[in-house]
């Protein structure tokens, strides 16, 4: 099981800071959260993107994903989500992440499912994968789980597993293992006071189920 720290829980940190983070804690990667504040966005050219990858492949780390805001399933027109979701996966291969993450931010997972399929010939010809979050109208590994295989896009998506946000809705951690096993590429760990106040807080400290699901997981291989 391999450790990667996200600047997800970073605000206003830039990229030479999250590097020494990860590398003085012994991570073995980044998950790197897409906005201007971080120094990775979509909008970096040619030379700023290289020089994310030099640096980052430099501190011995791997990027476990792009942290995207995308809504995959949001109301609305397809196209302005799908040049989105284009250019973040573009980004991807340039930075040598696996994937990029995205948000429900939806309740329709045939919409979702549409555009996933739309993006699946890029994703391929890039190499990279389209990560759908356990969150918003979509929290559960079930409801996840049935979009993706709504989309029946194996080589170009996956699910990442929030822990904090199935549960709080009422999804135990191993039905949401079950649900998403044949999709997970990652899981994100963090505690938070309960199911009703989501205030982050130190892991161990709060009610998340952070050792069952641990030991699901290693269970799981």
């Amino acid at each position: 099981m391999r450790l990667a720290v996200s600047t997800l829980g970073m605000p206003g940190e830039d990229l030479d800071r999250a590097i020494e983070i990860a590398t003085g804690h012994g991570c073995q990667g980044l998950e790197l959260r897409l906005h201007p504040d971080t120094g990775v966005h979509a909008g970096l050219d040619e030379r700023e993107r290289a020089s994310v990858r030099e640096r980052i492949e430099a501190a011995g780390l791997e990027i476990s994903a792009l942290a995207g805001y995308v809504g995959i399933c949001e109301p609305g027109s397809d196209e302005p989500v799908i040049e989105a979701l284009i250019a973040d996966l573009r980004l991807a291969a340039d930075l040598g992440a696996p994937g990029v993450r995205v948000f429900p931010r939806g309740g329709d997972p045939s919409v979702g499912a549409r555009r996933l399929k739309a993006v699946s010939g890029t994703a391929a010809d890039l190499g990279r994968r389209v990560l759908v979050e356990t969150h918003d109208e979509m929290a559960t590994g079930a409801a996840v789980a049935a979009l993706l295989a709504e989309a029946d896009c194996p080589g170009t998506t996956g699910a990442i597993w929030d822990l904090l946000h199935p549960w709080r809705h009422g999804e135990p951690p191993a039905r949401t293992l079950a649900e998403l096993r044949p999709y997970l590429g990652y899981v994100q760990v963090k505690d938070a006071v309960s199911a009703q106040d989501t205030t982050p807080v130190p892991m161990g400290s709060g009610t998340v189920p952070l050792e069952e699901s641990g030991e699901l997981l290693r269970a799981a291989g």
